[in-house]
């Protein structure tokens, strides 16, 4: 099977882009801040150096596995879901769930490993040119040079073949299950792990108050918990739509009258896909919002005392503003991937709403509409985990409820959001109904 896999790929390459675009920045991320471990390792670098560099590659080396795993996961869900006519066809045709399983698992492992490959280059730029700004900052001695090893390659291609080899898997096991018409459970894996997410979460931005104001790790456990309750609320993402839609149904339908009452089911029925969607816009507003704004509020405590900031200070600015860049790359690219591969599959069903009466501007005034809900329902529980980091560290560190500096981080963080989402869904829509409507549901059907 793995041999059809590989002839799988080379017949349809384009559907598997997106999947091997995931594949190839989640190594290039992986690799980059690994890279580093290989540097601080390497003979004659000083322990003030090799500390920095550890410190930098664990720290945002964990976040970018972590958001790997989120991207290549919604990306191969998407598509295995665009491919339930084949993987049905498939099955009634003789092909067991264990060879459909094996050729999709297959595919996701070659184009893991063609992105892995893609990486290397990139990879080391990326972590030279990081090098050069500790080095800059003063943080890193002049002297140390740059080492790509052992531990950049093999993390970079291990994670990224895990994350690829795990989600298909679970992917295609719930697409085998629907076409042999077998009942679907209730993801009870997926809500534990939601619900121990938002649990620990909870618990470390409540661990600040047992903190002193000149702890240094008092804004781990903040920041930390605000990054745990975003991966809770982006793995209820499915339940949570269905709740949003459910308030806001009544609003919608006042305001638009009969299409907002049309998106709303819509959505609805495709809630789990959409779900794709909310992944990263939870994931992206709740952890830029907390560290952009705990880092400012550090960073103006440490002004107001008139003490100097110390290397240790420096790293962790540094680290965050390396975190918060990694999180706006990562996540637009995860967002434009999602938004692109679920809004090109629904070809046909704008030809048969065109066919139905409905003129193009009225489509994208639908996915607009669609755009426009993703986004607040994402935002708004972004920022609900958001704040429950700064919150505490806040009242901790300067004795004052919220920080001081408004709501342009904020709204800078949403504007990003929103464009990112209705630009990639109405630019991608509107480049669809290019395509005559016969046409699109002819190649559909």
């Amino acid at each position: 099977m793995f041999a059809l896999a590989l002839r799988s790929v080379r017949l349809r390459p384009g559907r598997l882009l997106a999947t091997l675009l995931s594949a190839f920045l989640g190594a290039a991320i992986i690799m980059t801040f690994n890279s580093l471990h290989d540097t601080a390792g390497a003979p004659g670098v000083d322990h003030v150096s090799a500390d920095t560099l550890t410190t930098a590659a664990s720290v945002v080396g964990g976040y970018g596995t972590l958001l790997v795993f989120f991207a290549v996961a919604s990306t191969l869900t998407v598509n295995v879901r665009q491919r339930t006519d084949e993987i049905t066809l498939l099955s009634h045709t003789g092909a067991t769930p264990a060879q459909i399983k094996r050729m999709i698992v297959g595919e996701s492992v070659i184009v893991a490993l063609a992105g892995s490959a893609l990486a290397v280059g990139p990879a080391m730029l990326g972590g030279n040119a990081l090098l050069d700004v500790f080095k800059d900052s003063g943080q890193v001695a002049d002297g140390v040079s740059y080492v790509f090893g052992p531990v950049a390659l093999m993390s970079g291609v291990a994670i990224t073949l895990l994350a690829s080899a795990g989600a298909a898997f679970l992917a295609v096991r719930r697409a085998t299950r629907a076409a042999a018409g077998m009942r679907q459970g209730r993801g009870g894996a997926r809500k534990f792990a939601a619900w121990a997410a938002l649990a620990v979460g909870t618990a470390g931005v409540l661990c600040a108050f047992a903190m002193k104001p000149t702890d240094a790790a008092l804004m781990a456990a903040p920041a930390y918990g605000a990054i745990l309750l975003s991966i809770g609320f982006a793995l209820l993402s499915p339940a949570l739509l269905h709740r949003f839609l459910g308030r806001a149904e009544p609003l919608l339908t006042t305001l638009t009258g009969a299409s907002g009452y049309l998106t709303v089911r819509n959505m609805r029925q495709r809630a789990d896909e959409l779900s794709g969607v909310l992944m990263p816009l939870i994931l992206f507003t709740g952890m830029a919002t907390a560290t952009l704004y705990m880092q400012a509020v550090e960073s103006d405590a440490i002004k107001a005392s008139g003490v100097a900031k110390s290397v240790g200070d420096k790293n962790l600015e540094t680290l965050n503003f390396v975190v918060v860049g990694i999180i706006v790359v990562f996540a637009c690219v995860m967002l434009v991937n999602t938004l692109y591969a679920a809004t090109s599959y629904r070809a046909g069903e704008f030809g048969r709403q065109r066919l139905a009466g409905a003129t193009p501007g009225q489509v994208l005034g639908t996915v607009g509409l669609e755009s426009l809900v993703l986004t607040v329902t994402g935002v708004f529980f972004g920022t609900v985990a958001g704040l429950a980091g700064i919150v505490p560290f806040t009242a901790v560190r300067t004795d004052s409820l919220l920080p001081g500096q408004g709501l342009g981080i904020w709204l800078t963080v949403v504007a990003m959001a929103a464009m990112a989402t209705l630009v990639t869904s109405l630019g991608t829509a509107r480049r669809t109904l290019r395509v005559r409507a016969v046409d699109a549901v002819a190649v559909v059907a």
